[in-house]
């Protein structure tokens, strides 16, 4: 993102965010389907995201894609778009969604741009990649770690990608299903302490632990397209609560969805799609921090395991009568406020964020405050889908990274009795925490950007268009 583009951004929210609306389909109508996958690989030597720290690519352990689902049925379209990517910036996605727009004749509004928050995609955008971008172009007058305008290029990916899919419309059937993971691969990363603080990511084996500061949501959600004809499985949407960390080192990859789109492959045959979206899970991870060795599963292991639990759910999947319709807002949230001698601090100690001279949470408070100049006018856009797929089945999608309690709390409240929760939903905006969060504090409290309470807003206003598409 180019420094030039915050003035953008807020004219191009001002110019596309709408108010609440519902549109629905003829129920009598077949529901249809298309699908279409694009590379969103960077050249190597592009810097990679997820860490206070410069990496550089230097190779591909698999590649980045742009995953596009669009779903019709009679006048009522719906287009997901899931990017191997840790986030897509409101903006990157308003205009991203526009020119889907323009191409396809689906309104903005039925777009909703998801980033899987894989820690080993490109870091294109926010104050890091930034001031990284200008210290090269200081130094050198170019950017290595930059050999290419990554945002055009990935919206042009995200753009060719739901255009095709919206030409790949095929009848389908629908099925839905949720199972229990076992054995266990997801875990609540804070923890309360014996000194009565709550640390996140305290370490394996700490004697000072006592117990989880937080649940975790331990069911998959699948929805599975078939073949109407010969009830043949042709995709499947996989939806979990597991932070995107479980590779680290410096080539791409999509982290585990990509291995377990390769189990579901091997079983269901090469021409099988599998999407993946990350449940909520801004305070969830991969390490059992009470197990002797942390149970540190990688991303293979993950994503087998995951797989067979996705196969099962597969086998067990109820068919459903396809009742598509959709409902959106935006909540302009709070941002935190910082004072002008806060700013000016924050400014000075930016260029310390990618060294080890701060204590690791002041790197990250300065970090967080040059981001917010990003919504100058102290408000952060949070837009919300709802969508219905049945009477008893409805996705919503959220943006940032949402603590599991609220990704609980939006399905205990849903008057569907399978609400699929999708999080990293067309923004950017960091952590999206609980008041009991903001009270406890730890990293994730003071990398987030919005006020307490904002959270529990957002799920009110999911919870809102859930009631407009209830039967």
């Amino acid at each position: 993102m180019r420094s030039s583009s915050v003035a953008l951004t807020v004219a191009v929210i001002l110019a596309t965010c709408c108010p609440d609306w519902s549109a629905s389909a003829d129920e009598s109508a077949p529901l249809e389907a298309g699908w279409a996958i694009t590379d969103i690989t960077p050249p190597l030597g592009f810097r990679l995201s997820g860490y206070f720290r410069e990496r550089r690519a230097t190779g591909i352990k698999d590649p980045l894609h742009a995953k596009a689902l669009v779903l019709r049925q009679g006048e009522m379209q719906v287009a997901l778009v899931f990017c191997d990517l840790v986030w897509v910036p409101h903006e990157i996605s308003v205009r991203a969604r526009r020119q889907s727009a323009a191409r396809t004749g689906l309104s903005i509004d039925r777009i909703s741009i998801l980033a899987t928050h894989t820690h080993t995609g490109p870091l294109y955008y926010g104050a890091m990649r930034d001031l990284l971008h200008r210290q090269a172009v200081d130094a050198s007058g170019t950017d290595p770690g930059e050999p290419i305008d990554y945002v055009p290029f990935l919206i042009e990916r995200i753009v060719a990608a739901v255009d095709q899919a919206n030409n790949r419309l095929r009848p389908v059937g629908l099925k839905a299903a949720k199972l229990r993971q076992r054995p266990q691969i997801s875990f609540n990363r804070r923890y309360h302490m014996k000194d009565g603080s709550v640390r996140f990511n305290p370490g394996v084996g700490n004697p000072n632990i006592i117990r989880p500061a937080g649940p975790i949501d331990p069911y998959v959600d699948v929805l599975l397209f078939t073949d109407p004809g010969t009830d043949r499985p042709l995709a499947s949407l996989t939806v979990f609560a597991l932070h995107l960390d479980t590779t680290g080192g410096t080539e791409y990859s999509a982290d585990y969805p990509y291995y377990l789109e390769k189990h579901l492959k091997a079983e269901l045959g090469e021409a099988f799609v599998s999407f993946f979206a990350s449940g909520t899970c801004g305070d969830i991870n991969h390490i059992d921090v009470r197990a002797r060795d942390g149970a540190r599963r990688r991303a293979p292991e993950l994503g087998r395991l995951l797989s067979r639990t996705v196969l099962r759910a597969i086998a067990q999947a109820r068919p459903l009568d396809p009742s598509l319709k959709l409902a959106h807002t935006t909540l302009y949230a709070r941002a935190q406020q910082y004072s002008d001698e806060q700013k000016q601090w924050a400014e000075e100690t930016l260029p310390l964020i990618v060294t080890r001279k701060l204590p690791f949470l002041e790197r990250v408070r300065a970090y967080k405050i040059a981001d917010l100049a990003r919504f100058p006018n102290g408000r952060i856009p949070l837009e919300i889908h709802a969508v219905r797929l049945s009477r008893e089945t409805a996705a919503v999608t959220l943006p940032g990274e949402v603590f599991v309690e609220l990704g609980l709390e939006l399905k205990r409240r849903s008057p569907f009795p399978h609400t699929i929760v999708m999080e990293l939903a067309n923004g950017a905006p960091a952590y999206i925490p609980t008041r009991k969060a903001f009270r406890e504090g730890s990293y994730e409290i003071v990398n987030s950007r919005i006020a307490p309470g904002e959270g529990e807003r957002m799920i009110d206003e999911a919870v809102g268009l859930l009631k407009q598409l209830a039967p």
